[in-house]
């Protein structure tokens, strides 16, 4: 059961002045689906809203607070806050799986702690607080819940685990690296991969994402967290 959206404005300290787009970030799609009678919106539009305010504000955020980084290391470091773990990090610390309007489908398959859903929700509440009050108020939401984790977050999640675990089969001899897509789920627009990391027909991770790349990448960290590599001594970067 969804929590009520005045509960999460009480806890934000955050007032909306169009209640209805606070309740349009939190409505998925199924939840529409199942409720042809009323003016209810998902939240799919304010997600590709979001995201852009978020490029745009953890951007000058990193230009600041980075005046000696280079384009090429901001780029990455963005990347990396941007990213559906990140997204979803930030979206559970809020609790805001617990506001969710779901379908029953969606509920009954624990669509309230789907990574990808999660990180969605995130992006749709930053794009309805834009159009509600602007960029300064998603500044202060932002300068309070989320970029006081970035230097922990960025830490690592920067890590290259594929090219990580690249090198330390090869420095250890331990054969051939092989990446497969086992799985793809999910409506289009909210597509998952599903990947799986071998060595030598030996399964050694497996992980999820929104692209190919993500998935393999998750599948790479646990393929290292299953050889005992110490993730502190092979971060790039920063």
């Amino acid at each position: 059961m969804h929590r009520n959206l005045k509960q999460l404005q009480t806890a934000l300290d955050i007032s909306f002045r169009k209640p209805e787009l606070l309740r349009q970030a939190f409505t998925h799609s199924s939840y529409v689906n199942e409720h042809r009678i009323g003016n209810h919106k998902d939240n799919e539009r304010l997600e590709f809203l979001g995201d852009a305010v978020l490029e745009l504000t953890v951007s000058e955020y990193l230009f600041e607070m980075y005046p000696q980084r280079p384009e090429g290391e901001l780029t990455k470091l963005r990347a990396s806050i941007v990213c559906e773990p990140s997204l979803v990090s930030f979206a559970e610390q809020l609790d805001f799986g617990s506001y969710v309007l779901l379908g029953k489908g969606e509920e009954l398959t624990g669509g309230r702690t789907r990574p990808a859903l999660l990180a969605d929700v995130f992006e749709s509440f930053v794009g309805a607080l834009y159009l509600d009050q602007g960029l300064e108020v998603v500044n202060t939401f932002l300068r309070k819940h989320l970029f006081p984790n970035i230097p922990n977050q960025g830490k690592l999640l920067t890590v290259d685990f594929k090219t990580n675990l690249q090198e330390y089969t090869q420095q250890h001899s331990l054969g051939i690296l092989e990446y497969k897509i086992i799985d793809e789920r999910g409506p289009a627009h909210e597509r998952e991969f599903v990947a799986q990391v071998q060595i030598n027909d030996r399964l050694l991770g497996q992980g999820a994402g929104r692209s190919k790349k993500e998935a393999e990448q998750q599948a790479a960290a646990q393929a290292l967290e299953a050889l005992k590599v110490d993730f502190g001594n092979t971060t790039r970067g920063f």
